[in-house]
């Protein structure tokens, strides 16, 4: 696959400064590039910033979707390393939220000399809970998710739209994440939960092997703290920081203090 083939497939845009360090922002499940819009000016100012959507988001190219490559995080982790050769811009630091950071430490596991760090953004290895392990949902807390989204995705979208946020404070961000959800396909968004809500990418964690920021938030009804200390004490060397922020999307709900947090790890990955 060519250049303009992986670019314009992952609607790939580049902003910032030509011979700055290089940021890659990727988004979780059911969002697009959009969901960056109130951090990635501000990290565009010093950095070179790369935004791009998964394949069956906003706008790429729905006609590259294919089960067989999407129903594992492999497939979206073998997309970012396909974008990265073609770019060629050197080390990155690549910023995954919610499901993108474990795309993000596959991708870096396979290939670490592509990445001059990893800043994972309200991070989960694994959702459902296991023995010594909390991840935040019982196993039939999960069936129940998948079901529910299998059978009505918009009513699902509804209901965990304002779950995820988690602002009840401020409902027209809610809004929009759940429109956000409305607007995938059905039927990618279900083997895109499937792959994000059954994986258990723990054993990946030890594997990292390139300067890491592990970001929490203090509140998250997905992703509890527990398992931000979990990652961070799975990754060698690793940092923590927990946000002052509700929810699980604190690039909307606290971009200020998500900026001022990857801007710091970047300058300091340098």
């Amino acid at each position: 696959m060519g250049a303009v083939d992986v670019l314009s497939r992952n609607c790939v845009v580049v902003d910032g400064p030509v011979d700055g360090p290089v940021v890659v922002l990727s988004h979780g499940f059911g969002c697009d590039q959009n969901l960056w819009r109130l951090v990635a000016p501000a990290l565009a100012e010093r950095f070179r910033v790369v935004l791009f959507d998964h394949v069956g988001a906003g706008r790429s190219d729905l006609s590259a979707w294919r089960e067989d490559r999407y129903s594992s995080l492999e497939g979206y982790a073998e997309d970012v390393l396909e974008i990265l050769r073609e770019l060629d811009p050197g080390p990155v630091v690549f910023v995954g939220h919610s499901v993108s950071a474990m795309i993000g430490v596959l991708a870096a596991v396979a290939e670490p000399e592509r990445f001059a760090g990893l800043v994972l953004l309200t991070p989960s290895p694994r959702y459902v809970d296991d023995e010594g392990y909390r991840g935040g949902f019982s196993a039939e807390d999960v069936d129940e998710l998948l079901e529910s989204l299998e059978s009505n995705y918009l009513g699902w979208s509804a209901a965990m739209g304002p779950v995820i946020m988690g602002t009840p404070d401020r409902p027209e961000l809610e809004e929009e994440l759940t429109n956000s959800f409305c607007r995938t396909d059905p039927k990618i968004a279900r083997v895109f939960a499937r792959a994000t809500f059954l994986s258990d990418n723990r054993a990946d964690l030890p594997k990292v092997a390139v300067p890491t920021l592990v970001v929490e938030c203090s509140q998250d009804a997905i992703a509890p703290r527990e398992v931000g200390a979990y990652v961070h004490a799975q990754i060698p060397g690793s940092e923590l920081v927990t946000l002052d922020a509700t929810g699980h999307c604190p690039q909307l709900s606290s971009p200020e203090a998500t900026t001022e947090a990857i801007t710091a790890f970047v300058a300091g990955a340098r």
